[in-house]
């Protein structure tokens, strides 16, 4: 049902201001016209989130870990009108919804096996020394809790993943937090749909209603609202700078400041070693231009920067790329507000005396269409405006031509915070990497080597993240099971009797989770 609720707890409800979706592909208004939560709905769901909490923080793992996986079973049995919906809203195409949909789905039963397998509770215990000289030691037992509610953000270049039941929610709730989501305004039909899936779990697994609650709308008044809310103990965002720093401002103003978990801006630079370069230079160019133009470049981790030794070697790398990008197809962006941020951006860059425009794609006849583009300048250049370092969020990209290795370390050096950089590299060019990846790990949080950034596997080890502004605080990753540290703290329980102590400190381990003992690693009983 998409009826342009929004869901307090487990209360669908219609709030008199409205809003409608535009579908992208034509420009045209889409059916029904949707809530916009207020400034009163934001404090009766941050109440029943308030109140959700200490039950849903106590739920035993296996009673969590079966929570998310009936939320996933829930969405997979929407079956295809959320992929229908999800088209209709993003101009996305069917395959690449799919994909994103197993992708939230396969998160959430990720979180249920880290919550069974109880390792992100980091249980610890050091028994008491009452014989220690010369003072004896007092029994110490340590373990990660829950924050509290938490406020999530959907994104617009990810309806399903990076959205209402996206790893944000998903490793929120895994922690034992109640969320309570402001849906995206560009696709609010397929975030009631989602929200409807996971109101449905709360009530099917006995948990109270105020665990989630979902809250459409368009105004910044409603994020803010959110964010400023006493009762919510942290915030996950996806989405632009200036709209991250915006909450980063809000919550940092608070009686008391909570963190904003804000991925915001990032141009991924992908370095081309010289021996890689000369080997498979032409391959390099057709490969790139597949990566930037995937889902119209309306990608995080789009490759934005290529940085290289001038030569004959990098204008063949060029030249072939402006040919795969000549011969790129338009493709439909997001929204319309988006496509003019592009467009802008790309403006800005042709527009630069010190830069070159390379090779534009094919215009479309269509509205709201990502025209991909490539431009070139110098190292100097690019030294001198930090402009030429802002994201443009789509299918552009510039080419740095440096004088030698030396000038790519510098560049490097200079940057922003970033979530990727790739490495295009032979064994002959591994010395050369070797003295430029401690350079390359300051500004970066992943990393990776004869690839392309486009795509993030949702694994143990992933990390996406990065120094500002890649994000509001590079220490984290939202994707991958260390997503959920962001909603835990540690607490430490001294000389408390056992029947006063958490289920994952009692000495009998009834959660049968691995702990540590006086410094040694148990095994887990499961």
């Amino acid at each position: 049902m998409i009826d342009g609720a929004m869901l307090i707890g487990g209360d669908a409800r219609q709030a008199p201001a409205r809003f409608t979706a535009v579908e992208p592909a034509t420009g045209n208004s889409l059916t029904p016209d949707f809530s916009s939560a207020d400034a009163a709905a934001v404090d009766e769901a941050c109440a029943l989130a308030e109140a959700a909490f200490p039950t849903y923080a106590a739920t035993d793992p296996e009673n969590r870990a079966a929570f998310l996986e009936a939320i996933a079973a829930n969405i997979m049995a929407i079956g295809d009108d959320l992929i229908v919906r999800a088209m209709a809203e993003s101009g996305l195409p069917r395959a690449r919804l799919e994909g994103e949909r197993g992708r939230t789905v396969g998160q959430l039963k990720m979180f249920a096996q880290v919550v069974r397998q109880g390792d992100w509770l980091d249980a610890t215990i050091d028994p008491a020394l009452p014989d220690r000289a010369p003072l004896p030691r007092p029994d110490l037992r340590r373990v990660n809790v829950a924050i509290g509610p938490v406020a999530v953000f959907g994104a617009s270049n990810f309806p399903l993943a990076f959205s209402v039941a996206g790893g944000d929610t998903a490793s929120a709730l895994a922690a034992g937090c109640p969320v309570v989501v402001k849906g995206h305004p560009a696709h609010p039909g397929t975030g009631e749909l989602v929200a409807r899936a996971i109101a449905e779990a709360v009530t099917a697994s006995g948990l109270p209603a105020g665990v989630f609650s979902y809250l459409p709308g368009e105004t910044n008044e409603l994020g803010g609202a959110l964010v400023a809310d006493a009762r919510i103990r942290a915030v996950g965002f996806t989405g632009s700078r200036a709209g991250g720093l915006a909450l980063v401002r809000i919550a940092a103003q608070r009686d008391e400041p909570i963190q904003v978990y804000a991925e915001m801006s990032s141009i991924n630079p992908v370095i081309l070693f010289p021996a890689a370069l000369a080997a498979r230079g032409e391959a390099l160019g057709s490969a790139f231009v597949q990566s930037l133009t995937m889902g119209a470049g309306q990608f995080c981790t789009n490759p934005g920067l290529v940085l290289a030794v001038d030569g004959p070697d990098l204008d063949a790398f060029i030249a072939t790329a402006a040919a795969a990008m000549t011969d790129s197809q338009p493709a439909t962006m997001l929204s319309p507000g988006i496509h003019a941020s592009f467009e802008k951006g790309v403006d800005a860059l042709a527009s630069h005396r010190a830069v070159r425009s390379v090779a534009r794609g094919v215009t479309g006849e269509g509205v709201n269409q990502a025209v991909g583009a490539i431009f070139e300048t110098d190292a100097a250049s690019f030294l001198a405006d930090r402009a030429l370092g802002h994201e443009v969020f789509g299918s552009s990209s510039v080419v740095v031509r440096c004088r030698d290795l030396a000038e790519v370390s510098t560049v490097i050096a200079s940057l922003e915070g970033q979530l990727t950089a790739t490495l295009h590299m032979d064994p002959a060019d591994e010395a050369d990497a070797a003295t430029m990846i401690p350079v390359i790990a300051r500004r970066v949080g992943r990393i990776l080597a004869n690839g392309w950034p486009t795509g993030v596997e949702v694994a143990p080890a992933m990390v996406h993240g990065g120094p500002f502004p890649a994000t509001s605080d590079g220490r984290t990753t939202s994707v991958g099971t260390a997503a959920i540290e962001r909603f835990l703290r540690p607490v430490c329980f001294q000389n408390l009797a056992t029947s006063l102590l958490p289920p994952a400190l009692d000495d009998a381990n009834p959660w049968a989770i691995a702990r540590r003992l006086d410094g040694k690693r148990e095994a887990s009983a499961r």
